[in-house]
């Protein structure tokens, strides 16, 4: 059984477990050690779940705990005993435990077809040291993740979000290729809304999108199954930490391996969501090959910039009264050339429902400016008003805390503040009305004017900061000291100048 005494389910146990398990790492590059250690995560969690029920099964007298369809019939993996983690456990000291490991995935991936191709199986190599291998392999041991009561806290989905993001981190701008902010993924589902239907992100990166909407869905009272899952990954080694990121929350997903320009494996989808952060400003797309694609309805994007080719993609997998939710480079609401024409197309045919400028520092590939666009087929959807001709611009450029030196995060008030405008803005319930400096509600010919551009800060307006008097008078006193001692100052320095030009024969 698990070890599973406390579980150390304090807020902060994740850092904690962080930090010793990065220290293990020693001179391991962190894209390296990611998948050592995540790989480990996911294989203590399956073998937790394998013996809690294994211990039921030994109970009931007409079951038995050594026959795979007992486990399969309570959507638990199968563990052969050469895989569980006791097993491993006591042999983490040995020499061979890469071996061990190794065979043990192979096993696993054998007996449950679901995980054929996803697993890690390279733990055996020279390179990984084996005695920190099986430091690494005790630590993850004094944790529950698979047993009911684990999952109950959701310690494995704690640990696996939080262990994401900071190899993010490590990794820098690599990271930001499997990982995006967890705040970002917040914020474009809190504000489309996926309760029912199909979401879709054909570069889904580590599935941070699917886990949120299901999280999203939880929380309002939906059932699992009612989202159904359908992605893309182009990195076949991002693909299997989506399946497994996916496989350990039990979420049914429809997840392909293939470049969606050039291969989309969901090429009949039309999907209800779609949520989704592609690379900004792709220059080796290889466009030059998709010049007559259906997908370009609204222009042919340029070979060296991928943004509109994303966009149009998006778009085209949309049903009737699909909305799409996606960050791009803040190029995109503002570029000329071809990629002008594009948007200028896209907002004349009144896709755009909502844009919203971001602050810096929240990724951890690029120090790109980025925003968030919303676009959806039917603004008149019977959900909400009618918003035929409208869009709204949010300036959130001044909103998130930095929570290192150079990383902001949106917390989840400014989550809230952004995504209940844009619901009451939609008519959901509230009273909307523009702020300015935050948010206003344009007609299509304001932004017609403005020669298509999106960005907010042309629309929204400059903050105006309201005082009462007593702090207009405290700030004008301090004005005129400050403004009096520079006066005082540029006397004196007149007077010196004088005299200095007259100790070398100037008279002023």
């Amino acid at each position: 059984m698990a070890k599973n005494s406390s579980n150390r389910a304090n807020l902060g146990f994740e850092q904690t477990l962080w930090q010793a398990a990065d220290k293990l790492r020693s001179n391991m590059d962190a894209a390296e050690y990611k998948h050592v250690v995540l790989g480990l995560i996911f294989l203590k969690y399956i073998s937790d779940a394998f013996s809690e029920l294994h211990e039921e099964l030994k109970k009931d007298k007409l079951a038995d705990p050594e026959d795979p369809d007992e486990y399969r019939a309570e959507n638990v993996f199968w563990v052969p005993q050469d895989a569980r983690w006791d097993y491993l456990e006591t042999r983490a000291r040995k020499p061979e435990i890469g071996k061990l490991i190794d065979d043990a995935m192979h096993a696993i991936e054998r007996d449950n077809p679901d995980l054929k191709g996803v697993l890690p199986k390279d733990y055996a190599r020279e390179a990984l040291n084996k005695q920190r291998l099986g430091e690494l392999i005790s630590l993850i041991g004094t944790i529950g993740l698979g047993d009911k009561e684990s999952k109950k806290k959701d310690l494995l989905g704690r640990v696996y979000e939080y262990f994401l993001g900071q190899f993010a981190a490590a990794e820098g701008k690599k990271g930001g290729q499997f990982y995006t902010p967890m705040s970002i993924v917040k914020i474009l589902v809190e504000m489309i809304e996926p309760y029912k239907g199909r979401v879709f992100d054909p570069c889904c990166g580590s599935g941070g999108m699917f886990v949120q909407s299901e999280k999203f869905l939880e929380a309002h009272g939906g059932k699992k199954g009612e989202l159904s899952i359908f992605g893309q990954e182009s990195n076949q080694t991002t693909w299997r930490l989506c399946k497994i990121n996916l496989a350990i929350r039990g979420i049914d997903a429809n997840i392909q391996w293939e470049d969606s320009f050039h291969s989309d494996m969901h090429k009949d989808l039309k999907a209800d969501y779609i949520l989704a952060n592609p690379p900004f400003n792709d220059k080796d797309w290889r466009g030059e090959l998709l010049e007559n694609d259906v997908r370009w309805k609204y222009g042919v994007p340029p070979k060296r910039n991928a943004n509109f080719a994303w966009v149009q993609h998006f778009i085209h997998h949309l049903n009737p009264a699909g909305i799409a939710g996606f960050v791009l480079a803040n190029g995109s609401m503002s570029a000329g050339g071809q990629e002008g024409k594009i948007r200028e197309k896209i907002v004349e045919n009144d896709l755009v429902d909502c844009m919203v400028a971001l602050p810096s520092q929240l990724f951890y590939n690029t120090g790109i400016p980025a925003c968030l666009w919303f676009v959806t087929r039917d603004k008149t959807n019977s959900k909400f008003r009618d918003r035929n001709g409208e869009v709204l611009f949010i300036d959130a450029r001044k909103m998130g805390v930095m929570v290192d030196r150079t990383h902001r995060e949106l917390n989840d008030e400014d989550i809230a503040k952004i995504a209940d405008i844009y619901h009451a803005w939609r008519g959901e319930g509230g009273e909307y009305e523009d702020v300015r400096g935050f948010c206003k509600s344009v007609a299509i010919d304001e932004v017609r004017k403005h020669g298509h551009i999106l960005t907010p800060g042309r629309y929204v307006g400059v903050e105006i900061e309201e005082e009462d008097d007593e702090i207009f008078e405290e700030k004008m006193k301090k004005f005129t000291a400050e403004l009096g001692a520079q006066f005082k100052e540029s006397q004196k320095l007149e007077k010196d100048i004088i005299r200095n030009l007259k100790m070398i024969g100037y008279e002023i």
